[in-house]
């Protein structure tokens, strides 16, 4: 029993470091790139938008959808190594 419950508390420690880290990564790159450092990362271009344009307007947005097949991906991952998948 106190086995069975270590596992829970490890699976949902390594599942909030999964949330965290990803959410981690999308605020970086919506806030900081897109806000903050818009006049920095303006100095280049990407399909001929100012990149600190591209990053407010369009990459916030790919980056976030990118994020959600990657946490799906994890989380399959994860389930499978604890053995509560749902295949």
């Amino acid at each position: 029993m106190e086995n069975n419950k270590n596992r829970m508390q490890e699976y949902w420690q390594r599942n909030v470091r999964i949330l965290l880290t990803l959410l981690g990564l999308w605020f970086a790159v919506s806030y900081l790139f897109g806000i903050l450092l818009v006049d920095e990362l303006n100095q280049f271009r990407l399909g001929g938008f100012k990149l600190g344009f591209w990053f407010a307007q369009q990459g916030s947005i790919y980056v976030f959808v990118v994020i959600i097949f990657i946490y799906v991906w994890l989380m399959n991952r994860l389930d499978r190594e604890f053995d509560v998948h749902e295949d």
